[in-house]
């Protein structure tokens, strides 16, 4: 065990890792959303709208991760499409997490009792108003432990994204193991930090699980 590099590396995986935390928070950010939007249109009265949330959950499903980066990356510069390598990992993992969460939104929202959308259509609520202000508040508790292992597999995904040179944590490892040659000191530091930061995402989503409201 070679001490010295460990101890040289460990600020240098430390900026890997705040680069890792820029490119999951904006991933997680966007792929909430992209998820929600996906679960309400799971749940659309629109047959064609239902069809294609449930076309793009099924390739997203379907299909490995490490090749949806490379499509993104690879793929879409084809028909004009152009992202830098942040950004075409960024994309990717938000693509990616949106076809998981959808499906998440959609079996929180469906677990509630239908009687109470019943009793919101009795009162004249439409279908949105139903979903945003009865079915949602009710079933942010129960998404919360699923979404977050999902967040969870987002943060330990984004370590593919090296393959296509993003800077982020493991290849910031990459990097030293290259100059160096000591692989096993340096994977044993990004595996540390990833459990760091995984063990915290983890303690957050138990603290907000507290503190939500009961129904």
């Amino acid at each position: 065990m070679d001490w010295t590099l460990i101890g040289m590396s460990m600020p240098l995986l430390a900026v890997g890792l705040l680069a890792t935390l820029r490119i999951c928070a904006a991933a997680i950010v966007l792929g909430i959303a992209l998820g929600a939007v996906l679960g309400f249109g799971a749940m659309s009265r629109h047959a064609p709208v239902r069809f294609f949330v449930r076309a793009y959950v099924d390739f997203i499903r379907g299909t490995p991760l490490l090749i949806q980066i490379f499509l993104v990356y690879f793929a879409l510069p084809v028909i004009g499409v152009n992202f830098n390598e942040y950004w075409a990992g960024v994309t990717a993992l938000t693509l990616n997490a949106g076809g998981f969460i959808c499906e998440i939104m959609r079996g929180g929202l469906q677990s509630i009792d239908a009687g109470q959308t019943e009793a919101a259509k009795s009162i004249g609520m439409r279908h949105r108003q139903i979903v945003l202000h009865v079915l949602f508040p009710q079933a942010w508790r129960r998404i919360l432990p699923p979404l977050t292992n999902e967040l969870i597999s987002l943060v330990k995904g984004s370590a593919m994204l090296s393959a296509i040179s993003v800077y982020e944590l493991t290849h910031a490892g990459q990097e030293i193991i290259a100059t160096y040659f000591s692989p096993f000191e340096i994977f044993l530091l990004i595996a540390l930090y990833y459990y760091a930061l995984i063990s915290a995402l983890a303690w957050l989503s138990r603290y907000l699980e507290r503190r939500l409201p009961q129904y």
